[in-house]
C-alpha cells in the first residue's frame, strides 16, 4: 500500500465515500437470514419480523434521510423484491441511486452452487434488474460474500465489472479473470458494517457512529498521500430502528459537511468503477491485477 503510485478522484479528490444499503429479501418459514434472538422452529415468527421491519419501515426512514443530506447510495438489491416489494426498489431508483445486484435472495448462499447454477443466478439477477429498473447492474455483491472459485470469472463473463466482494484493500484493484476481462475489486467495509459490528458485536448505535465518524477523519487525512476508498455498510432493519437512525444521522451530517466544503467526493461503487476504466483505458492506472 505504501509503494504504489498515486492518482486522484475527479476535481482532485483523495477520499471517495460511498454508502452500499442492502435491499434484501428473508424467505418466510426457510432459509438464512440474521437473528434478533435465539432461533425457533420454522417459521421463526420473531426473527423473520424483525428483518422484513427493514422493507416495510426501516428503508423508507433511511431514504427521507438520504434525501434531506442529498446523499447518492449504491442500492445492493435481492431481485426478489421486484415480486415481495417492488416499490422499494422503485423508490432508489427514481432517484438515481446505483441498483447493484445482490443475489435473488438473502436466504441462500451463492457459495452452494455448482458453476452452471453460479452462471444462471448471476446472469438472472442481472437480466432482472435491467428488464425491472432500465439498466444493468455493473457491480455485484454476493449474498453473505459467499463465492465460489469460479465467482471473479463468473462475474466478468457475465457482464460485470466489479465486485464488492472483497474486503482485502482500502483501493480498487483489477482482479485477473479466465476471460481475460477486467473485474475491479471495489472496497466493501466489514468494520463499517452494521451486521459485523451491531450484530455480531452487539455494539450500540451511538458507538458505531463514533466508529464511522472515526474511520472518516482519519481516511480523510491518509487520502492526502493517495487515493482511498470508504464504503459504509447499512441493512435497514438494524439502522432504520428510530433510535440507530438518529445516530446515524449524526455520522452522515459529518460526512455531508465534508462534502459540501470540497473535501470528499461522496459516490457510488458504480462511478468508481467508470472514473478506474477511463483512467485504465487512457494508460494512467498504476499497479497489476491481483
Amino acid at each position: 500500500m505504501t509503494r504504489r503510485p498515486g492518482y486522484r478522484w475527479p476535481a482532485g479528490k483523495g477520499l471517495a465515500v460511498y454508502i452500499g444499503f442492502n435491499l434484501e429479501h428473508f424467505a418466510f418459514g426457510e432459509g438464512l437470514g440474521a437473528r434478533l434472538g435465539p432461533a425457533s422452529p420454522e417459521p421463526d415468527v420473531l426473527n423473520f419480523s424483525w428483518r422484513e421491519y427493514g422493507n416495510r419501515v426501516g428503508a423508507w426512514r433511511c431514504l427521507e434521510l438520504f434525501d434531506q443530506l442529498g446523499l447518492p447510495t449504491g442500492a445492493l438489491v435481492n431481485t426478489a423484491l421486484y415480486e415481495h416489494c417492488p416499490e422499494l426498489v422503485a423508490a432508489f431508483a427514481a432517484r438515481g441511486d446505483e441498483l447493484i445486484g445482490h443475489g435473488h435472495t438473502n436466504a441462500a448462499r451463492q457459495s452452494d452452487l455448482g458453476e452452471h447454477a453460479e452462471a444462471l443466478l448471476l446472469a438472472g439477477c442481472r437480466e432482472r434488474i435491467a428488464t425491472g429498473s432500465g439498466t444493468a447492474p455493473a457491480g455485484w455483491l454476493s449474498p453473505w460474500i459467499s463465492e465460489s472459485r469460479l465467482t471473479p470469472d463468473l462475474l466478468a463473463e457475465a457482464g460485470y465489472r466489479y465486485t464488492l466482494n472483497w474486503c482485502h484493500d482500502d483501493q480498487p484493484l483489477p482482479m485477473r479473470t479466465r476471460s481475460g476481462r477486467r473485474l475491479w475489486s471495489i472496497p466493501y467495509p466489514q468494520e463499517l458494517n452494521d451486521i459485523p459490528m451491531l450484530v455480531g458485536r452487539a455494539m450500540d448505535a451511538a458507538p458505531f457512529t463514533d466508529m464511522i465518524i472515526d474511520n472518516f477523519d482519519e481516511m480523510r487525512e491518509q487520502a492526502m498521500r493517495q487515493p482511498l476508498v470508504m464504503g459504509i455498510a447499512l441493512h435497514p432493519y438494524l439502522v432504520g430502528q428510530p433510535y440507530r437512525l438518529r445516530h446515524l444521522r449524526r455520522a452522515l451530517r459529518h460526512i455531508a459537511a465534508a462534502r459540501d466544503r470540497g473535501e470528499i467526493w461522496f459516490t457510488t461503487p458504480g462511478a468508481i468503477c467508470q472514473h478506474l476504466d477511463a483512467l485504465a483505458e487512457a494508460g494512467q492506472f498504476p499497479g497489476d491485477a491481483a
